[in-house]
């Protein structure tokens, strides 16, 4: 398994793995960067801290059972990175509490990836979005595909306020998690 190559060459400190994973991911991470108010210049400093930030949880096992794949960690580990630097230049207020948002991130990161392999998982997963009703469909496609804040979707969505925004979003991904890992989806 690729994967499991370059984490071992991560660990082992080869510098062949980090130039290969540094390379594959470059261009496209600072692509997904530009969705977020932050220059080029940072962008290019956000991706190189987190493929250092990468290859020290490699070093420290962090990565021995990874679930995802190295790409998505990796970006993940830079939209993290991206939304402190934002908070510490007080450009974006982020409300919700870091850890949340990271298993929250981490699940719905680890839904896609078991149900995207093929046409027939792609099917089952759109079922299971299908499944929900529209409101969850509608906040999770808001929230994790476009990106919107919980302000953003209180106010689309005219939910009462914030908190309860978050209570439907978190209901709603544990409904899909459920559903996708379901018998009849597997």
């Amino acid at each position: 398994m690729k994967k499991q190559r370059l984490i071992t060459g991560l660990k082992e400190d080869r510098p062949e793995a980090l130039r290969d994973i540094y390379l594959a991911h470059r261009k496209a991470f600072l692509r997904y960067a530009k969705k977020y108010p932050i220059t080029t210049s940072m962008a290019e400093d956000v991706y190189q801290d987190a493929i250092i930030i990468l290859r020290d949880n490699a070093r420290q096992g962090k990565l021995d059972n990874l679930k995802s794949e190295l790409r998505t960690y990796l970006f993940s580990i830079g939209k993290y990175l991206i939304y402190s630097q934002l908070r510490a230049q007080q450009k974006v207020h982020l409300v919700e509490d870091f850890s949340e948002m990271y298993q929250e991130q981490t699940l719905m990161t680890d839904i896609v990836e078991a149900t995207m392999h093929t046409d027939e998982q792609r099917d089952q997963m759109q079922l299971a979005l299908e499944k929900l009703g529209g409101k969850c469909r509608e906040i999770l496609y808001l929230f994790y595909y476009r990106g919107f804040s919980l302000e953003e979707i209180v106010e689309k969505l005219d939910y009462s306020n914030k908190d309860v925004a978050k209570s439907q979003k978190s209901r709603c991904l544990k409904s899909l998690k459920t559903l996708v890992q379901s018998p009849s989806y597997g």
